[in-house]
Parts: C-alpha cells; structure tokens; sequence
C-alpha cells in the first residue's frame, strides 16, 4: 500500500530511499515517472539521430565506435523502461509511439520552450548535419548528460539510482569518443572552422538542456531526495568541464 504524502515526506526528511513503486505517494510517484520518461524519451531520439550518422564516420574504427554508442544508448532506455513497468507502461508499446528520429527545423531555437510530442529534451528536436557536427554535439551533450544524470546518482527512488549509477559513467565516455573523434577532425581537415561553426551551433542548444535557471521545480525535487543541485549549479559545473576541453582543440566557447 502507497504511503501517504505526509509518510513518505517525513521518511525521506529522515534521509529515507523508496524501492518500491507500489509504495510511492501520487506527488513523488508522478515526478519519478517524469525524470525516467525525459531520461528515456532523450536516449532514444539521441541513438535515433545519431544512428544516421554511423555511415558518415571516415573509416571503419569510428563507424564502430558510433554503432557502440548507438548501441548503448538503446540499452540505457531499455533498462529505465523496465522500471517504468510498474507505472504502466508497456515498453513495446511505448517504443512503437513516437517517431523518435523525426526532427524540426534546424534554424529553430526553441530555448526551454516545451514541444507537443514526446518528452525528449530539446537538443534532440535538432538535427545533425555531418560527422564533426555529430562529435561536436556529442561531445557537449555527452558531458551535460553525465553531469546531469550524475545528480541523480544518490537519488532517493533506489531502482532508478542503481541504473544512473551504471549510466552516467557511459555517458561521459561517449563524450571523451566524441572529443576523441572531434580532434581527429580537426586535424584530418587540418582547419577548425567546421568545428567551431558546430560549436557555435550546439553551445547554447545543450546549455538549454539544464533548463530554467529561475524554475521552482527543483525545490520539488530537493524535497522528494530526487536531486541535490540546482539547475544553475549543474549548468555551472558543465561550463567549467567543457571550456577547457575546447580551449585544448583550439576551440572556444560562443560569445552569446
């Protein structure tokens, strides 16, 4: 039987974790579904867009490293659809739902701006135009989704815990492949103009991915145990990892 709101309130002040889904009040219960749906709708449309991209890789070692990330990409929203299980969902029907390669218009900007649809963050309405736009983007959003998702590490839903503490790892090796596969560009090409121009363009579109800077749903996450930093906190961290790493392949961050 479900705790009531005030119960479980009161168990996770106390440093509580829930493991059960059968014992999630109507509030947290609805906010755990939310994380893992965002999490899972993302990891598809990302492996979506970037499986497009495996045949543009220059050789044959990259091509495999970008199916691998594909691969795994796939895995990750497998196994947080299996948690979603006890919520309802039922995960042959809820892969078959969404176009999750469809993507808008490139010139967009759609900021923090929510679409009809799916529930995939913003970055991955985009698509990608090439392969250094592809390592580029990977590389930004690799680093952002395991800063993101490291948040969620020691959160106190146990089940989904355990899975982002397996993930989050994963995610920022993709983006240590994509900066690998970045400076290969770089000096394949032997300009940085094309990487820079991708830069430009994924900079702000990731940042946008750590959401609004001024939103009150972090207190609701704070008090659920669900997260420990704020969305400016996590975007700070992620501009502190990223620029640095640019600088060292004679990149930089945009100036808007």
């Amino acid at each position: 039987m479900a705790r009531s709101e005030t119960e479980l309130m009161a168990h996770l002040a106390g440093g509580g974790t829930v493991d059960d889904a059968a014992d999630l009040a109507p509030g947290y219960r609805g906010e755990v579904m939310r994380l893992m749906v965002v999490f899972v709708d993302s990891e598809l449309a990302g492996a979506a867009g970037f499986a497009d991209c495996i045949n543009r890789a220059p050789g044959l070692r990259e091509r495999v490293t970008a199916a691998r990330i594909v691969s795994e990409k796939f895995d990750h929203a497998g196994r947080v659809l299996d948690l979603l299980a006890p919520f309802g969902v039922n995960a042959q029907l809820y892969i078959r739902s969404h176009p999750w390669t469809a993507r808008l218009d490139r010139s967009l900007d759609l900021g923090n701006r929510r679409v009809g649809g799916d529930k995939r963050l913003n970055v991955f309405h985009y698509p990608l135009e090439g392969w250094v736009d592809a390592v580029t983007m990977n590389m930004l959003m690799g680093t952002a989704t395991a800063i993101q998702l490291g948040d969620l590490v020691t959160c106190s839903y146990r089940p989904l815990a355990a899975i982002m503490a397996e993930v989050a790892p994963r995610e920022a090796e993709h983006a240590r492949l994509g900066e690998i596969g970045l400076a290969q560009a770089i000096a394949r090409d032997g300009t940085s103009l094309p990487a820079q121009a991708s830069v430009d363009y994924w900079y702000p579109r990731v940042a946008a991915t750590f959401g609004r800077l001024d939103s009150d749903r972090f207190e609701l996450y704070r008090r659920f145990g669900l997260r420990r930093h704020s969305n400016a906190d996590l975007l700070t961290t992620w501009t502190q990892a990223i620029k640095p790493r640019l600088a060292a392949l004679g990149l930089s961050v945009p100036s808007r």
